[in-house]
């Protein structure tokens, strides 16, 4: 059996896709059975509420809403952004909260206890302890970078490595707000093309994954289209399509884990910590190497 993976080491470009890899593949079971537990219900509730929406959207945009409705922009656009509509968006918040805060607090305890995987229920004393700071978190970065978008897009590409680096460093250095954001631009000094390259293949990979799981859901939409052109998709196709893009919302771990390495990585550029660590533990005895970590 491979030796378990240390995150506090300098990685180089393929390793750091390579480990993230090796990394679920060590910890698949305990890290999916986490998933399931932080994160079904968010899943499950955001997957309600895009069937409702969509199926309201299909009798509205498929001929049940009527002509004269159809015909006014106004009527189109109060039909489009209903209750619903927020809902799907603030529960869509809420999940992309609840993946990163579970995935990161399942790291910080992996690095916690050497290396070992932790339980749910370790996972989730950390994760209602930083829930609620992500998701405000969250919130504010997300229109920071919407602005930054705006500004012709080039201000976002400079900031969204720093920021993909922000929810580790809240979380693994219990960081707030302030700090974490500095800290994310330190980081990347010096560093910022090569970690900007990785992060750029993590996302890519990811959304190649969850295309190829997705395929099912496309081809059914596709052929409903195709072959239902007046009447549009029926309820069916609409909830079968759903439940597979939002189960393959479990590949959202990917990005967690490859940019929690590329942090790793850059800390140990900058303050070498690992190294230091390493070295702090040369002249002690196995047995307190073995030694069960502090609880956090």
């Amino acid at each position: 059996m491979s030796d378990k993976l240390e995150f506090r080491k300098l990685r180089e470009f393929g390793e750091i896709i390579n480990d993230m890899f090796q990394f679920i593949k060590q910890n698949f079971k305990p890290l999916m059975k986490t998933y399931i537990y932080l994160c079904g219900f968010f899943v499950l509730a955001g997957m309600l509420a895009a069937i409702m929406y969509q199926v309201g959207l299909q009798k509205i945009g498929f001929g049940y809403g009527g002509n004269q409705a159809n015909a006014n922009p106004f009527n189109r656009f109060g039909q489009l952004f209903t209750f619903n509509y927020f809902v799907v968006i603030i529960f869509s918040v809420l999940n992309y909260t609840a993946i990163v805060v579970s995935t990161l607090s399942f790291i910080a305890l992996y690095v916690q206890k050497g290396n070992q995987a932790p339980s749910v229920e370790e996972v989730w004393a950390y994760f209602k302890y930083y829930f609620l700071r992500v998701f405000g978190s969250s919130i504010a970065i997300s229109i920071f970078l919407i602005v930054c978008l705006l500004f012709c897009g080039l201000p976002f590409f400079y900031v969204f490595p720093a920021m993909s680096l922000f929810y580790s460093i809240m979380v693994l250095e219990n960081g707030s707000f302030e700090y974490s954001f500095s800290r994310s631009f330190k980081l990347l000094k010096d560093q910022w093309w090569v970690t900007a390259g990785v992060i750029l293949v993590i996302w890519i990979i990811t959304y190649a994954c969850m295309s190829m799981a997705s395929m099912p859901a496309i081809i059914l939409t596709m052929v409903s289209a195709f072959t239902k052109a007046s009447g549009g998709m029926s309820t069916l196709i609409i909830v079968v399509s759903t439940v597979i893009q939002y189960v393959c919302q479990v590949f959202m771990v990917l990005p967690v884990i490859g940019v929690t390495l590329c942090y790793f990585n850059l800390v140990e550029r900058l303050d070498n910590t690992g190294l230091l660590e390493r070295i702090s533990q040369l002249g002690k005895s196995e047995t307190d190497l073995n030694s069960t970590p502090e609880d956090y």
